[in-house]
């Protein structure tokens, strides 16, 4: 038997029916399609999944698709403001190379705005701390650091 859901998804309202044991990132890639959350661990340990639940970062791997009753999600896609201009932070990834395979780019976008929301001028160790739980196994993080920081003093333009 179904759990009737109700939320609004990047901006639209979203009304179904979801098996109980759904979790949030199934909804979103299956469901909805919405494929830029990324599903690395299943764990709660990469960040992949990383997504905004009223405008705080979760790791949506974690949640059941029915705590997400009448809340606000924002994924990946759901960031820029629709004009095909990226949001200054993923411009930021982009500038300084803060990205590789891309598999984690994503979550770490997602959490870097969230980190910069909190924290509009963070240090590098606010940014090291702030993204850990977000695993890469590519770039070494230099860049993703320096990105952070760009994108938050573009935030803060």
């Amino acid at each position: 038997m179904g759990a009737k859901l109700s939320l609004t998804v990047n901006g639209k309202p979203t009304s179904m029916e979801v098996e109980p044991r759904t979790l949030l990132v199934q909804l979103l890639r299956d469901e909805l399609k919405l494929t830029g959350t990324h599903v690395g661990c299943d764990t709660g340990q990469c960040g992949a999944c990383t997504v905004h639940l009223d405008g705080r970062a979760v790791k949506s791997c974690t949640m059941l698709a029915v705590q997400a009753e009448g809340s606000a999600v924002t994924t990946i896609e759901g960031v820029a403001d629709g004009s095909g201009a990226l949001h200054p932070m993923q411009a930021a990834f982009k500038e300084h190379h803060g990205l590789q395979c891309g598999f984690c780019t994503p979550g770490m976008v997602m959490n870097a705005i969230d980190l910069v929301k909190a924290n509009p001028n963070p240090s590098e160790a606010d940014v090291r701390a702030g993204l850990d739980g977000n695993f890469c196994r590519c770039t070494g993080y230099q860049n993703i650091v320096k990105a952070v920081l760009a994108g938050a003093a573009a935030m803060r333009s």
